[in-house]
């Protein structure tokens, strides 16, 4: 391919499929509704083609549902289909997932990094269920690394503590 880049040549998108574009520091979904393009979600202010999805979503509350060809989408990033859940919740069908994405193209959406981001907005689409693993992910972590912030405070202060007490 000439931009974007395949970690895997197979299997290649089908419509409906989900495909996770590995950005620098996050991953952007879109879902694949066939003929090269995909249905994504990406910030007013970004112009078609530009490698939708810029870390500047995260700074906006609002989001345009865009039909782009995935090569532009992704541009120099690694690409995949990933339909992970499918284990876990039975997929819409393929014709209902495209037509579902094809009737929001052009729509002002709300978005919240937390609640309504891509990753939600393709699980939607195909699950019928809204869901970000990147975020419940990053809270999973966030709590972890609190709770160890706090238990090193903790450990200060006791051995602040039992300094005092040996003086």
């Amino acid at each position: 391919m000439a931009s974007g880049q395949s970690l895997m040549p197979w299997p290649k998108p089908k419509p409906g499929d989900l495909i996770e574009i590995f950005r620098p520091i996050y991953s952007h979904w879109a879902v694949y509704v066939g003929d090269g393009y995909v249905i994504h979600l990406a910030p007013p202010s970004e112009i078609a083609g530009a490698g939708a999805a810029s870390i500047m979503s995260a700074l906006t509350d609002k989001a345009i549902v865009k039909k782009e060809l995935l090569c532009d989408v992704a541009g120099k990033d690694k690409y995949r289909v990933n339909n992970k859940h499918d284990g876990e919740y039975t997929p819409l069908p393929e014709y209902k997932i495209v037509k579902r994405a094809e009737e929001l193209v052009g729509q002002e959406v709300l978005y919240k990094l937390t609640s309504e981001n891509c990753e939600h907005f393709v699980n939607e689409l195909r699950y019928g269920v809204s869901r970000s693993d990147q975020v419940t992910d990053a809270i999973k972590v966030a709590g972890i690394t609190g709770v160890g912030l706090a238990a090193l405070g903790f450990i200060g202060i006791m051995c602040s503590r039992n300094k005092k007490q040996k003086q």
